[in-house]
């Protein structure tokens, strides 16, 4: 298990504090859907913004608030947002839990709901699989003893190419970093994920070393294949969850039972990442497209989760 941050979570908490004393819970109005910043989850979001339009409801537009989890899930325990299709856990459960001003722990008023992707998603660190047969690399401890081969900027600590700051991995590593007999040979560096993983593709491509943070589904396990081009080192199974504000599930049964029941193969979703990542421009336009075709061609099931949110509802 990671160590939770304290401070990151008293950060939280004190945020949505803030926030649920303004006032801010959203009373009626359309159905306030977010989406996380990183593409691989664009056409899920999409998804589930169609399929509650189809229960009746106006929704927003999800890429209208594109987020981290950092700024996400305090606002949807203060009532900003209602929902998202994004989360990952155990990798987000830091997020789910505060202190108060007394440093008593408290639930936020937020849950994780159904099992849009339940076992599949995959995160961890990689490795160019030549280095790792050439030094007998397998595992973060070997990287730590052959830190210089993966030392850009010559500080001797091997360079991890990480998360964007804000995302539960960036913090997951940082904790890992900080606890591990390896990390004091290790540093993260973040940035916009797809610019350092293109970095990376580039890397592995011209032979040289590459040390890397990736997951599933997304783009980079087209080009970076497990025991092809690259190697885990280390990786742990997150489920792919729905992640909704507790007193707008309690208002809106139909949706809860919605988003209960809704389920989207990994292949479906791994496709669509390729599809993406292979063009060289992707609008907007093109992720809903995705999201409708995906809805046509699974009718009879999305016609079923459906009934089962009216009657619920």
């Amino acid at each position: 298990m990671i160590k939770r941050s304290s401070t990151l979570i008293a950060a939280l908490a004190a945020f949505v504090l803030m926030l649920s004393a303004c006032g801010v819970q959203d009373e009626g109005g359309p159905v306030s859907i977010a989406r996380a910043n990183w593409s691989s989850g664009y056409m899920q979001a999409a998804i589930y913004a169609q399929l509650i339009e189809e229960l009746g409801h106006e929704v927003t537009d999800p890429a209208a608030a594109t987020l981290s989890p950092y700024s996400f899930y305090p606002a949807l325990a203060a009532g900003q947002y209602d929902l998202w299709a994004n989360g990952w856990f155990p990798l987000h459960e830091i997020y789910l839990e505060g202190e108060n001003v007394t440093g008593q722990e408290v639930d936020l008023p937020i849950e994780e709901i159904g099992w849009s992707v339940a076992h599949g998603a995959t995160d961890g660190l990689m490795i160019d699989k030549a280095t790792a047969d050439s030094l007998g690399i397998t595992s973060m401890d070997g990287v730590a003893a052959n830190a210089g081969v993966f030392d850009g900027d010559g500080d001797g600590k091997a360079d991890l190419i990480g998360c964007n700051v804000g995302w539960g991995c960036e913090s997951a590593i940082n904790d890992q970093i900080a606890n591990e007999s390896w990390g004091s040979r290790v540093e993260q560096i973040s940035g916009t994920y797809d610019d350092l993983a293109t970095g990376v593709v580039d890397k592995v491509n011209a032979g040289e070393p590459a040390l890397f943070y990736a997951w599933t589904p997304n783009w980079t396990n087209t080009v970076l294949v497990e025991g092809q081009n690259a190697v885990w080192l280390q990786t742990n199974v997150n489920h792919i969850r729905a992640v909704a504000n507790t007193n707008f599930l309690d208002d809106n049964p139909d949706i809860r039972r919605l988003l209960e029941v809704v389920a989207i193969p990994l292949g479906d979703i791994a496709a669509q990442n390729a599809k993406m990542a292979a063009a060289e421009e992707y609008s907007e336009a093109d992720v809903a497209a995705d999201a409708e075709a995906w809805i046509a061609a699974n009718r009879a099931q999305v016609d079923d989760w459906l009934a089962q949110a009216r009657s619920a509802g």
